[in-house]
């Protein structure tokens, strides 16, 4: 089986795309056909990912979105639907977990093998020993916290770890330290674009999931400008709610596919070489 890395080049150059859109389903914002169903979250999740996957390089779910309302086995569904019908598209897993032995061997059991997720997102802040369990999985994708898209990361975040901020610290060990097996990638938000650029600068190729466009606000241009790598790629750019939401209607699948598209169309128009 080939690497995720190698994965994620794939369906870069077959969909000409580095959207990932994020599944964050919101029960109460479906349209009611959808919201009266049995499965409603699995139903709204296969609806947006048939009408967008051709557009897009991987899906994100996020688990909270599932555990808080006891939907895992829609998640479950959810990612075995994108592996039946739609296999070069990866499934980024977003549980941010951070622990510690046996436990953090669990979590990673959990994402990996309980799931089947390409990649999973994971809090670097216990350290080395937190994070190997996740990266022996040498198929899969290691995403490490590093510099977030929400106002409070930098009150951790840009703290000096002497001399630089802490999240530089944590882009410097990921390049030196945590990808020797050459499966571990970053979490830099589009908000911080002078971040992403100094990041891109530690890191080289190392690809980069890069959340805060659409609802949050981060600008397209510059988070391509700023965090793709030397032959155009090497990002993962999210986006749930501006595309998930785009219609609240009967019409929700195509709006989200009209949202996806044009996300596409503004990244691709920033890249180097512009497609």
């Amino acid at each position: 089986m080939k690497r995720f890395i190698e994965r994620l080049q794939d369906v870069w150059r077959q969909h000409d795309s580095l959207v990932c859109v994020g599944l964050d389903p919101e029960p109460d914002r479906f349209p009611a056909l959808i919201a009266s169903g049995a499965a409603p979250i699995f139903e709204f999740n296969r609806a947006i990912i048939d009408a967008t996957a051709d557009l897009v390089c991987a899906y994100k779910p996020q688990f909270a979105h599932y555990a808080a309302v006891g939907a895992e086995e829609q998640l479950a569904r959810t990612i075995e639907y994108i592996r039946q019908h739609y296999p070069a598209v990866q499934v980024v897993l977003d549980v941010k977990r951070g622990d510690i032995g046996s436990t953090a061997e669990r979590y990673a059991t959990e994402a990996f093998v309980r799931y089947g997720a390409d990649a999973a997102t994971v809090n670097p802040y216990l350290g080395t020993d937190s994070l190997e369990p996740f990266l022996r999985y040498e198929d899969r994708g290691v995403i490490v916290l590093c510099r977030t898209s929400n106002p409070g990361g930098r009150e951790l975040q840009e703290l000096k770890a002497p001399d630089v901020p802490l999240y530089q610290q944590v882009a410097t060990l990921a390049a030196q330290r945590w990808n020797s097996r050459g499966n571990c990638l970053l979490v830099v938000g589009a908000t911080h674009p002078a971040e992403l650029a100094q990041v891109r600068a530690l890191v080289g190729a190392m690809p980069l999931l890069v959340p805060g466009v659409g609802a949050q606000g981060g600008d397209v241009a510059q988070a391509v400008k700023n965090g793709q790598s030397a032959d155009g790629t090497g990002l993962l750019i999210s986006s749930s709610r501006a595309i998930l939401y785009a219609s609240q209607g009967a019409d929700f699948a195509s709006a989200a596919r009209a949202a996806t598209a044009t996300l596409r169309a503004q990244i691709n128009q920033h890249r180097t070489p512009a497609r």
